[in-house]
């Protein structure tokens, strides 16, 4: 994990742009963690794009199976 203030940040974008290459880069501002610089590469895998249909119903932890009720029915499911 990188961190560097939001100094640092606004002084080199450049090294910062750089580092979040490698990995997801924090930005501290008065000690607090403020922002994550990611690349875009990483930011599509956590948004789940570049999948195809086929690829996220194939998902097992999608999978959503609603529960029998005693005489057999599926019950509906509740979201929350």
């Amino acid at each position: 994990m990188t961190s560097i203030s939001s100094v640092e940040f606004n002084r080199d974008t450049g090294k910062a742009r750089q580092l979040a290459k490698k990995e997801p880069v924090f930005i501290i501002d008065r000690g607090e963690t403020s922002h994550v610089l990611l690349s875009i590469e990483e930011c599509r895998k956590l948004a789940g794009q570049g999948k195809s249909i086929s690829d996220l119903l194939a998902m097992d932890d999608h999978v959503v199976v609603p529960p029998k009720m005693d005489n057999g029915e599926f019950r509906p499911v509740e979201f929350d």
